[in-house]
């Protein structure tokens, strides 16, 4: 059973940047995280960054003593003393540009190293903390959208952390350097191009705010729009079956034209940022020609941290510093909409990476267990076919008390909402070995009552204890390893047969797997198939038949050799001629295990130990077959077919 898609706090979507600018945490946060993973490396990096940054400044200087030299040399002739200046100033630049062009080249190949180590390191944390998270999250989220948080949001921290950060770091430095140059060599001339950069910031601000407010909606609706294809794509078969082609792409167009307005105002706004901006740098330095001619030829007194007065030398560099400066300026406002578009997504990675985990505060754990003559039970190194739960106790002891599928609800309410319950003071006894099955209409709570004894949801009210033990007390792992099901949708992954048999329990030795399938009544098929074990499957196994797939999961719960089985609908996909070839081997399976069972063919039931008849998330009637048939209630109309399940 599913509920509606979950919302963060203010009916946010989770994974969403709540702002519509630039999130100055999260980029923090990125940049933590990087330096966590390189802690030498990435340091050293900004280091290169750094000084090739501070060497693309420095020309002004030289060329201001190299101009200064050339104009007493003539006015004095002095040919030895101009060359005494200049010589030396070319050749220290020219070094700086060697040694900047081997920290460049160094940084370039250390960035291409970290980009894809840090993206390698981010979607391992981000798969391993997606791998915690409760069911209740899977069953409230578009996997696509899921899946949107592996490809295109982190791509976007691909663009930023090689492209624009350093850009923005080296355009940073540069203009810190070229300003403090520009105000040593004149103060008036500084404060024109600062008049001029104060207005680039005003439009980058007006123009990145706008594009900013739209790369968040793309990179929601990009999410949008894989969910909604990968929907599709899973649901092709319906699709075609109800002739739902063109309302698909009706749908889809509507999805599409949304990302692609999102994204044509995004790109729009950013797009008209940079003509401006480097029209009004040309623009600033014809003002800043005009006013530096009106300064030579009226003799003004400059102001400078130097001291020196303003003459031709000061002139041709400050000219040079004014396109470097502005275009550096451009350059971070440019970035900007980079970083912007990549805050947006890495919101989304760091929303699903912040998701909860699910909760788990039990400490009884499941161990092999070793039975003494005197009926002792202790744990054992070794496997042993018994299992114990190891209860640790406050006072340091410890107990030990055999596994044997003894399961009891008590009383239990629970619902998917709060508020909102689908069972209603339920209870269920299962001694070990009984085999207790659940019948009743689509929607009454058959599979609830499962997903509770796993732990995939947690009850609102009442008890469920496993051999006189809370579950609440169980690890979740272990408890969901003494537990096999068999579920109605059956789920294969990319690898052979034997991969997929042995995903039951992955040291399963080849033998134990072929067993198991001949339990299942799988061997037949298998061994017919092209390459038998070793044939591969994927696309979750298409090249197999519904029931073919659905005989390799009771194959796979079967080598996992649990105490006890929870089959829902484990034979809904198999005809009525396998389904006695499989009922037999099921029968082998259940032997000696407690389980419980969910069927629509009453036939397959029929030697239950107890059926309950659930209507609405309440148990209605209870008893065998037998019992069942002669009250002539729900349970005898349905076998009789009075009444459908549906």
């Amino acid at each position: 059973m599913m509920s509606k898609p979950m919302a963060g706090p203010g009916g946010k979507v989770a994974g969403v940047p709540k702002g519509k600018r630039l999130d100055g945490k999260c980029l923090i946060r990125v940049i933590k995280f990087f330096f966590k993973c390189y802690p030498v490396l990435a340091p050293l990096t900004a280091l290169c960054i750094l000084f090739s940054a501070g060497v693309s400044a420095m020309p002004s200087i030289f060329i201001q003593r190299v101009i200064a030299a050339i104009e007493n040399w003539y006015k004095t002739g002095d040919w030895i003393s101009a060359k005494a200046e200049i010589i030396p100033a070319v050749i220290i630049l020219a070094s700086l540009y060697v040694v900047s062009l081997i920290a460049i080249t160094l940084h370039t190949q250390l960035m291409a190293y970290m980009t894809q180590g840090f993206l390698n390191k981010l979607r391992k944390k981000l798969f391993d903390g997606m791998q915690n998270l409760p069911i209740r999250y899977f069953d409230t989220n578009k996997h696509g959208d899921i899946m949107s948080h592996y490809t295109n949001d982190i791509d976007t921290l691909r663009q930023l952390i090689s492209q624009s950060l350093p850009a923005l770091l080296q355009s940073i430095a540069i203009v810190t350097v070229v300003l403090s140059l520009m105000l040593w060599f004149s103060v008036w001339m500084t404060l024109i191009i600062v008049a001029g950069v104060i207005m680039i910031a005003l439009i980058s601000k007006k123009f990145g705010g706008g594009s900013a407010k739209y790369f968040i909606r793309q990179q929601k609706a990009t999410g949008e729009t894989e969910g909604y294809i990968q929907e599709m794509m899973n649901g092709q078969k319906v699709v075609k079956v109800f002739c739902h082609e063109e309302a698909g792409k009706e749908d889809f167009d509507r999805i599409n034209d949304a990302l692609y307005e999102d994204s044509y105002r995004a790109h729009a706004y950013a797009n008209m940022l940079g003509p401006i901006n480097m029209n009004i740098g040309n623009i600033l330095y014809v003002l800043v020609a005009v006013a530096a001619g009106f300064f030579l030829l009226s003799n003004f007194q400059n102001l400078s941290i130097s001291g020196k007065a303003f003459h031709i030398s000061i002139l041709v560099p400050f000219l040079n510093m004014t396109k470097q400066f502005t275009a550096n300026v451009n350059q971070v406002s440019q970035q900007i909409n980079s970083v912007v578009m990549a805050m947006a997504g890495a919101g989304r990675v760091f929303g699903l990476m912040d998701q909860q985990p699910e909760v788990d505060d039990g400490y009884v754990t499941l161990v092999n267990a070793k039975v003494e003559e005197d009926g002792t039970v202790t744990e054992s190194e070794k496997r042993t076919g018994k299992w114990a739960w190891k209860h640790p106790h406050s006072d340091g002891t410890l107990t030990y008390t055999l596994l044997q599928g003894d399961v009891r609800l008590s009383q239990v309410d629970f619902g998917y909402e709060e508020g909102k319950d689908v069972l209603h003071d339920v209870s269920v006894y299962a001694e070990p070995g009984q085999k207790v099955a659940f019948v009743g209409a689509t929607g009454a709570g058959k599979t609830t009552i499962t997903n509770l004894i796993n732990r995939f949801y947690d009850i609102a009210d009442g008890k469920i204890r496993y051999d006189g033990i809370n579950i609440n007390k169980i690890k979740k792992s272990d408890l969901r390893r003494s537990l096999g099901i068999v579920l109605q949708e059956t789920n294969l992954f990319t690898g052979s047969v034997m991969d997929n048999i042995r995903y039951g329990r992955l040291d399963a030795t080849d033998d134990e797997c072929i067993n198991a399938a001949r339990l299942a009544g799988a061997d037949d098929f298998i061994t017919r198939l092209p390459e038998g074990y070793n044939t591969m499957l994927n696309n979750n196994g298409s090249n197999l038949s519904q029931g073919q797939r659905q005989l390799i999961a009771i194959a796979r719960a079967a080598v996992a050799d649990p105490p006890v089985m929870i089959l829902d609908e484990a034979t809904s996909s198999i005809d009525t001629r396998t389904e006695a070839i499989v009922q037999r081997g099921m029968d082998k399976l259940m032997e000696g295990r407690t389980v419980f069972v969910i069927a629509h063919r009453l036939s397959t039931i029929m030697n239950s130990d107890v059926i309950m008849v659930l209507d609405h998330g309440r148990i209605i009637e209870r008893g065998t077959h037998k019992d069942l048939i002669a009250q002539k209630g729900t349970y005898y109309q349905l076998y009789t077919g009075a009444f459908e399940l549906d």
